[in-house]
């Protein structure tokens, strides 16, 4: 039988990115992410409120983007899979900490430092995961424009009308 490992997460930063280097200059970056979930209590009717952390790791080029855009408080949606690791501390203790290994980073909410200029309003960001990156492919070369041709006439009378509806 078939196994998935998939994690979803969409959240914002609890502080900033910390990106660091292997000995052979691969960049790794850790954030941590915090998610909410709130409800109402039955017994008294209160709204409630759960905040969990999640620690996520981005490897390579997709940590370098990461530690470059994301910041504190920052609103993203991750995608990746779950996996723990054994570690010993400064006493020679076990350790295990489980975290996300972040497959593919989308930005949310507007841009930071606003300014004019294009742009997603309104939400939006960029989109991140790693994938082998091609040349673009070269533009033809632009046609002289024409102008529109009319549209023909049809048969049911209503031509002439605005297209404006009364309601």
């Amino acid at each position: 039988m078939a196994s998935i490992n998939k994690v979803i997460l969409i959240g914002n930063l609890g502080r900033d990115p910390e990106v660091r280097y292997t000995a052979n200059g691969a960049a790794i970056c850790n954030v941590t992410i915090a998610t909410s979930r709130n409800w109402k209590d039955k017994n008294s009717g209160d709204k409630m409120e759960e905040t969990e952390w999640h620690r996520v790791v981005f490897y390579d080029r997709l940590a370098e983007i990461a530690g470059e855009y994301l910041k504190k408080g920052r609103s993203c949606y991750v995608e990746g899979r779950l996996k723990t690791r054994k570690w010993q501390d400064k006493d020679g203790a076990e350790k295990y900490t489980t975290e996300i290994i972040a497959d593919n980073l989308q930005l949310l909410g507007g841009r930071e430092g606003g300014g004019g200029g294009g742009g997603d309003e309104g939400g939006g960001g960029g989109g991140y995961a790693p994938r082998e990156r091609s040349a673009p492919a070269p533009r033809p070369a632009a046609a002289p424009r024409q102008a529109p041709a009319p549209a023909p006439k049809s048969s049911t009378g209503f031509d002439d009308m605005d297209d404006d509806i009364p309601f």
